[in-house]
Parts: structure tokens; C-alpha cells; sequence
């Protein structure tokens, strides 16, 4: 087994790190060279031999039962999702998945994306904008097709300006986007994308270090947008085709005034 392969070993490795003693019930001894708890420790909490989970860890024994992946869960103090996570990196089933076919929007989203009156875009696999409508180009230029959400949102400063919880966003993009392609860490366009952010953003490699997951869903946004002011917006994702649609509607009267304005600008004449 190659270092790349050893996913399970690699997030026991970062959850154990975001553990500490004190949250476990260890009494802190003020001489570690840890950041969170040792692989004697967790062990010795989950009811496993030191050896058998440094066998976990280092990609020797790559399928624990449901038993030890329940009392892992407890130990590192995972939510639902984690835990299901760290099930599917134990217990992986056999791979049946047909060759990765070519994103291509169905004219059916694309008469969608026209009609609806509210700003929208279909987003892939790697969270690229596929297609998007007038009102989303023009609540942010980034909504473009061609653009990378995830490369926006960590390399553009623009995205800094227009997020006003540009932190909160980010860190749910990289934990939604390592929940949305768990099993496909192969697919070249991952790949690709991982590797140009972890070289370009010392943020990304921080969170991705940490091997956060999420769902993919939607939440609310505060943006600042330069011509109509600040706009509270919720975001919802939904799944077409192997694609998703993303819309992000008015979380208050303020902003659906602004957003109406903004949908005015953007239908003018000569724009």
C-alpha cells in the first residue's frame, strides 16, 4: 500500500491530533509533544491494544470491525457524519463505479438556470461553475462558468471582500468538498484541484490537514456586493444528473429588495 492510499490511517492521524487530553479525560502532564492525544491514549480508551491501532494508523491493518470503528468514533468524539466517514474508510465496498463521464449541463437545467428569478448556477463534481444565469454573473463575477468555486473562494481576494464570514465559508467549502468526493480521490480533476490549492493556499492545506467533513448542503451567506450593499442570502444545493444546482435566494426584506435591484441592473438594456 502506497502513502496515498492510507486514508483511513491519515484521518485517525488528524482526528486524534484535534483531540486533547483534557477533552478525553486525561489529565494534562504539561511534557507532550503532541498536539492532541497519543496513540497510547486513544488505544487505551477505545479498549484496543496500542499495537493493533498503531497497525490502524500506519496502514497495516486496513479493516477494523464495526466494534473498534464505533469505539474510535466515541474516543475522537465524531458527529453522525464523521462516524459515517470513518465506516466508509474502513469498511469500503467493492468499487463498481462506471467510467467518470463528461459534465455536461442538460438544456433542461440551462432553460432553468434562464427562467428562474433568483441567481443561480450548476456547479461539478470539483465545484466548477458549469453554467449559471444573469443574476448570478452579476451577484459575482465568480459565478462564471470556467470558475472554480473552491479556487475562488481561497485565491481570489475579491472573494475575501464579498464574503463577510469569508473564514466560516471557507472552512465549510473544504469540508463539504472532502465529504463530496470521498471515493473518488482518484479522479484526475480532484487531484488536479488538490494539488493546485495545497501549493497556492497555506489556508487549504491547513484545513485539509485536518480532515474535516461535511455534507453536501446548503447554509446562508453574508456578502458584500459592490453596487447594491450587503445582502443576507440563503444557498441551496441540490443534486441533477450527477450535477448540482445551486441557488441562492433573499434571507430577509432588505435583501430581497437589493436583490431585486441587482436583477434590474442586470437585465438592462446593453449589459
Amino acid at each position: 500500500m502506497g502513502a496515498d492510499d492510507n486514508r483511513l490511517g491519515d484521518y485517525l492521524r488528524a482526528r486524534r491530533d484535534l483531540v486533547t487530553p483534557e477533552q478525553a479525560g486525561i489529565p494534562a502532564d504539561g511534557r507532550r509533544r503532541v498536539p492532541g492525544l497519543r496513540r497510547e491514549e486513544l488505544a487505551m480508551l477505545a479498549g484496543i491494544s496500542a499495537d493493533y491501532y498503531l497497525r490502524l494508523e500506519r496502514g497495516r491493518d486496513t479493516h477494523p470491525s464495526e466494534q473498534v470503528v464505533s469505539a474510535l468514533a466515541r474516543v475522537l468524539q465524531l458527529d453522525d457524519v464523521e462516524t459515517r466517514y470513518l465506516r466508509e474508510l474502513a469498511q469500503p465496498t467493492a468499487s463498481r463505479r462506471a467510467p467518470r463521464r463528461a459534465e455536461r449541463v442538460p438544456q433542461r437545467l440551462r432553460m432553468l438556470l434562464s427562467s428562474i428569478g433568483v441567481p443561480a448556477f450548476v456547479e461539478g463534481r470539483a465545484y466548477d461553475v458549469l453554467a449559471s444565469n444573469d443574476l448570478a454573473r452579476a451577484l459575482s463575477p465568480r459565478l462564471s462558468p470556467g470558475e472554480n468555486r473552491l479556487r475562488s473562494l481561497l485565491l481570489d481576494p475579491a472573494e475575501r471582500d464579498f464574503h463577510a464570514d469569508w473564514e466560516r465559508q471557507v472552512r465549510g467549502f473544504v469540508a463539504a468538498f472532502r465529504g463530496s468526493v470521498r471515493g473518488q480521490e482518484d479522479d484526475p480533476r480532484i487531484r488536479e484541484l488538490v494539488g493546485e490549492l495545497s501549493l497556492a493556499s497555506a489556508r487549504f492545506r491547513e484545513l485539509w490537514a485536518r480532515h474535516d467533513v461535511r455534507e453536501l448542503s446548503g447554509g446562508t451567506a453574508e456578502v458584500r456586493h459592490p453596487t447594491v450593499g450587503d445582502l443576507t442570502l440563503h444557498r441551496d444545493k441540490l443534486p441533477v444528473d450527477g450535477l448540482t444546482l445551486v441557488v441562492y435566494y433573499a434571507a430577509d426584506d432588505d435583501s430581497a429588495q437589493r436583490l431585486a435591484l441587482l436583477g434590474s441592473a442586470a437585465a438592462a438594456p446593453g449589459r
